[in-house]
């Protein structure tokens, strides 16, 4: 990657925020002048005050009247009470300003990941890019752009100021500040750019590996593997280091070399005011100023070297930040919401129907999509599917196609059980209606609000009744404790999980995520609008599959009677797994009513897609849809 095209996404990152976008900071490049202006003349100030200082030790050499002194020595006060003021205002206003640009980075991250999905991602990297990478808009700021700029304008005043006195003193002066604020800065740059460069990926790295270590310690430790697991971490972390100390090396050297830059300039202004002394062209008292002033303007330049190595990081670290707004998402965490009605079609496509050898068929007489649906709301005795998929093809991004050619439509009331051999895609078809991943083919459309039970539902670390809220937020406590009655959990409502359900049983676990889905169900049979874009086009066919497609599988769609509403969708992952048979006929007892059409209020009942290896549950189903 060539240099220009490695702070090019910082460059873009940072104009965005101090200008007028959404996320930019209002007024943020008059911030960013002024704290450049404050700064400079933190740095003349102090500057100054060691000029001032020399003029007023070697005029109080002469023994001269209190009086003549007394100017000089308020500059000495004034400079150095106003180098502090400076100091603390540009701190103030840069760091405002910084800060505010860092929160607005981090929410356009924040807003970017909301829109998509997680899959595929390394967590710890993530995690690195949203927390530490989006800081280093911080520290690009702050000790970077103001402080390179401010030391320009001190540089060329100085200069100047000097030049008055001494023209050869003065491009010693610029020579020497030229080297030490430029030359070695860039050699530092150059230098460690390939350890400051790798640093960034691997804490991201290191990141990574601890999350998955720590998350994976029990089976770790079960298997006798934990070594060969700390080795992978302390492998990374050795590198890390190793490229700290290569930078921190370069970094030592470099400063060096502004250190001898400094010291020449004090000899070249020495010598040169000396003669100018010797001739009688200058005064004694200016060539004392003339000494001691480079002192303290390479005194500005101190931190440039270090500053060169941030600005290599920074620029790295915002490349990755840039990376995650600039990727194509996967999934949008919403499947395409339908507002089209079923219709009779003179030309169906093609199906078949595929049920459980040991079942009945149940399913009604078939009625087809149409090939362009016009109207906009359902003849009367005919209702919207919960779910309608159309030549669907499935599949994990980058990956090989699993199933094509799926025809299916669930409608409200209607339980449709998938069935078939681990990894042959009945996972991939519920990330797929939930829209956490993109279908590679065809289209996917639901009514409803999507309610899902992970085969392995995350538990978080806080209370029961705060898990089973997850469901719905509102829930009160009589609620949450009916759900875990419903689902045969009977444990205290504040009894804490720990991580992951560290407390709980597989099977406890298990019952807890079910309880969700039951504190979830009672407000969405209200018929409440989906909050999903309402259509999206077919996803065009790639013109030819990188695998040998699967048979197509399509299913045929009974004819509840008509509701008013749109019912949810409920999608259940293994609903049984880790429960003894007694518990699972209860819970599934309990889900199947909960779920049932409600007479009173015209509702069809919720529409279930439910995965399972469980022949019980297969023979409740109204159809099984077999893979494989």
């Amino acid at each position: 990657m060539s240099r220009a095209s490695a702070w090019r996404p910082a460059a873009r990152l940072l104009r965005s925020l101090i200008g007028d976008s959404e996320h930019g900071v209002e007024h943020g490049r008059r911030l960013l002048g002024l704290s450049v202006i404050l700064a400079a003349c933190a740095s003349g100030a102090s500057v100054a005050l060691m000029g001032v200082s020399g003029w007023l030790l070697s005029r109080a050499a002469e023994l001269p009247p209190v009086l003549y002194l007394e100017a000089a020595a308020v500059g000495v006060r004034f400079f150095g009470i106003s180098r502090g003021v400076f100091r603390y205002a540009e701190r103030l206003i840069g760091h405002d300003l910084a800060l505010r640009m860092q929160g607005g980075l981090r929410m356009r991250v924040y807003d970017h990941i909301s829109r998509t999905t997680l899959l595929g991602r390394r967590r710890g990297d993530l995690l690195v890019r949203v927390t530490a990478d989006v800081e280093a808009i911080l520290d690009l700021v702050v000790r970077v752009v103001v402080p390179a700029c401010a030391a320009s304008l001190v540089i060329i005043g100085t200069t100047v100021l000097i030049g008055r006195f001494s023209i050869g003193s003065a491009a010693v002066l610029l020579v020497s500040a030229i080297l030490a604020g430029v030359v070695m800065p860039w050699l530092t740059q150059r230098l460690s750019r390939a350890a400051d460069e790798s640093m960034i990926p691997l804490r991201g790295l290191l990141a990574d590996r601890t999350r998955e270590l720590a998350h994976a310690a029990p089976d770790l430790v079960a298997l006798g593997v934990e070594g060969r697991a700390l080795d992978g971490v302390l492998e990374v972390d050795a590198r890390l280091r190793a490229a700290e100390r290569r930078a921190a090396l370069v970094r030592g050297l470099a400063t060096g070399g502004q250190v001898l830059a400094a010291g020449v300039a004090v000899i070249g202004a020495l010598l040169i005011g000396g003669q100018a002394v010797a001739d009688g062209r200058m005064g004694g008292r200016i060539l004392a100023v003339l000494v001691l002033t480079p002192l303290a303007l390479h005194e500005v330049f101190s931190s440039f070297n270090a500053a060169a190595q941030t600005f290599t990081r920074a620029a790295a670290a915002l490349r990755r930040v840039d990376e995650v707004l600039e990727e194509d998402p996967v999934g949008s965490g919403d499947s395409t919401k339908a507002e089209l009605p079923l219709t009779d079609s003179p030309n169906p496509l093609p199906h078949s129907s595929h049920h459980h050898p040991a079942l009945p068929d149940t399913a009604a007489p078939h009625t087809a999509l149409p090939d362009s649906p016009t109207a906009a709301t359902a003849p009367e005795g005919l209702i919207m599917p919960s779910l309608r998929a159309h030549d669907l093809a499935i599949g994990w991004p980058g990956g090989p196609w699993v199933l094509e050619g799926l025809n299916l439509d669930i409608a409200p009331g209607e339980r449709v059980a998938v069935v078939g051999p681990s990894g042959i895609g009945k996972t991939t078809l519920a990330a797929t209606v939930m829209g956490l991943i993109p279908p590679l083919a065809g289209t996917v459309e639901t009514t409803g609000r999507v309610r899902y039970l992970a085969q392995d539902a995350h538990v978080f670390a806080t209370t029961v009744s705060e898990n089973v809220r997850i469901g719905a937020r509102d829930a009160t406590d009589e609620e949450v404790a009916e759900a875990l009655r419903r689902a045969g959990l009977e444990i205290p409502v504040d009894r804490v999980v720990g991580e992951d359900g560290a407390t709980l049983s597989g099977g406890e676990a298990q019952r807890l995520a079910m309880a969700r889905v039951l504190v979830a169900h009672a407000p969405v049979l209200d018929g409440a609008p989906p909050s999903a874009p309402a259509a999206a086009p077919t996803t065009p066919r790639p013109a030819a599959a990188p695998t040998t497609p699967r048979p197509a599988a399509a299913l045929t769609t009974p004819r509840p009677a008509a509701a008013p509403t749109a019912p949810p969708l409920l999608i259940l992952d293994e609903p049984t797994e880790h429960l003894d048979s007694e518990t699972a006929t209860r819970l599934m007892d309990d889900l199947w009513a909960t779920t049932a059409p409600d007479a009173l209020t015209g509702s069809p009942g919720a529409a279930m897609l439910v995965i399972t290896h469980d022949r019980s549950v297969m023979g409740r189903c109204d159809r099984v849809l077999r893979f494989g």
